[in-house]
Order: C-alpha cells, then structure tokens, then sequence
C-alpha cells in the first residue's frame, strides 16, 4: 500500500475550547479497561470489537488531519489513540483512517447514487424517540459489497499517523444518520508498514471498526441546522444492527460537550485496543484492506 503524504506539521485539533466544566463527560475508567497496567501507568485494555468495513470505503485519497471540507455540521475534535491490546503498548507512526456521512446522511464519492441516505428529504424533523429498526438484510452502509464511487467529493475522510503516545487527531463535524444506521464513524487502523517521503509503504490493516455516539448526544444535534433538515427516519443506538451492544470495547465514543449548547462544539475520544499481527479488514465489508495510492495529496 501507498499513501502520498501531505502537510509535517502536527497540530492540537479543538473545538475553540467552548467546553464547560458541566460537559456531557463519559470520565468513568472505561469498562474495557483491565485491572493490571503497565510500568508507564497506560491501562490495559479488551480488543475493539471488529466489525464490517461498509460498502463506502475509498482507498486513502487525502492525508489530512481536518477532513471537513465545506461540509456544515456541529464541530467534532476526534482524538483516538491506538495501542496493542495485548502489552497495552502505544502504536507508533500506525495509519489511521476516518470516513463518515455528512449531516444529512451523505457519503463523499456516492451523491451521485444517493451514498448513504442520499439527498435529505422534506417534512417534519425527527422526534426524540425514533424508530427504524432494521428489516429484510444488512441495513444500508454497514454491511453488503464495495461500491465503487461515483464522483471525485472526498469530503469527511482522511488519514493520519499516530505519534508515539498512539494519540492521533482529526478534526470534523458531528456526523448525521441515513436509513437503517444510528449515527457513526468508520475507522481503519494500519500498521508494519513505513511513512517515506512519498507516503505509507507496506504494512497491512489490523483492525476495522466504527465509532457510536450516545442517544443524548445525537438527540441534542437532530434539532439543530443542518441536522433538522434530515428528516429520515432514525434509528437508534440500540435498534442498530452493527453496533454490537457492548459500550466502549466495541466503540462507543466518550463525548464531552456544553449541553446547552452542543452546537459549540464535542470533543470525541476512545482507546483502541488492536492485534497489531492480525489481519482485519472488515468481514462482509467486500471492499480492499488497506489505503492504495492517492492522486490528491493535502496539507490540511
């Protein structure tokens, strides 16, 4: 595999630092967390659970820490960081790669096939208690084959390296929902290979998941622009037939936010827990392993 490098530089990613002392915090030690640790205090933790890739997968076509584009939406300061699930060790210089839909349920290179949810419909804005359990397959976006992309929008998506703590950071903007999903992010993490001048060399995926957020959270966004405009029909954290039920280990985020006023901006973060000798390139996902060569490198 071959990623193009864009910008060196590594810069804090905030959210202009709206959070308030009363934030909607999950601070708790995470229920993945082991009771022994390491020598340097890291905490040990369960693998992340594995889950399928989806069919809107691109192969890395932007090296960038902000992937947000022109896309509207509530600013999201994402901050993961990835270490190995058995010594508990950071990953270092692992490539990492985020994608997800926009806040009315599209996802880049597939507007032209309704990606997603496709265009947001009219009529009344979700309530708080949605419904829309999945029916009849694996709902749209999660399982099910590659498709291949239909236009150039690479807009939220991007990939990055981690520093030498496994922290790595992106900056975008909370995502929106489409039919059969509740609201997620798509992560890739790839390791063993080499950053060179021209990018990300060799190595291979070693774990594909998704990233889930809180009902509270979601149900705070879906009455504000461009969220209200949405209108399809929800399905909840609990209805979703990917997210395995599981809270953090099998990704659920830590949110932290001003509660009056999430459109201010969330901060998002979670410890993944990854086999770094294993291959995992999302079961059922249909779509290649690892990021290929990229034709619009950037430095954003």
């Amino acid at each position: 595999m071959v990623l193009v490098a864009g910008g060196a530089a590594v810069t804090a990613v905030g959210v202009g630092g709206v959070l308030s002392a009363n934030a909607s915090a999950q601070e708790a030690t995470p229920a993945t967390a082991a009771a022994t640790s390491t020598s340097t205090g890291d905490t040990c933790y369960t693998l992340t659970s594995e889950l399928v890739e989806g069919p809107y997968y691109i192969d890395a076509d932007k090296i960038r820490r902000d992937v947000t584009e022109d896309q509207p939406g509530i600013p999201l300061a994402l901050d993961l960081k990835v270490i190995d699930a058995d010594t508990c060790r950071p990953l270092r210089n692992a490539a990492v790669d985020i994608w997800h839909c926009n806040a009315t349920g599209v996802y880049s290179g597939y507007e032209a096939g309704g990606g997603g949810g496709g265009p947001a419909p009219t009529g009344a804005p979700p309530s708080g208690t949605p419904t829309g359990t999945p029916t009849g397959g694996p709902p749209p976006g999660g399982g099910g084959g590659h498709q291949e992309p239909t236009d150039d929008d690479r807009f939220l998506r991007g990939t990055w390296h981690t520093d030498r703590h496994g922290h790595v950071g992106f900056k975008t903007v909370f995502p929106g929902w489409y039919q059969g999903r509740c609201v997620h992010i798509h992560v890739k993490v790839h390791v063993a290979g080499e950053w060179t001048d021209a990018g990300y060399e060799g190595g291979h995926t070693c774990h594909t998941g998704q990233l889930f957020f809180d009902e509270r959270s979601v149900i705070a966004t879906s009455v504000l622009e461009p969220y209200v405009s949405n209108t399809t029909t929800r399905t909840t954290l609990t209805e979703d037939g990917i997210y395995p039920q599981n809270g953090h280990e099998g990704g659920l985020l830590y949110l932290q936010y001003d509660r009056r006023h999430i459109g201010r901006g969330v901060r998002a973060r979670l410890t993944l827990g990854v086999a770094p000798d294993e291959t995992n390139e999302g079961e059922g996902g249909g779509g290649p392993g690892g990021p290929g060569p990229s034709a619009s490198p950037s430095a954003s």
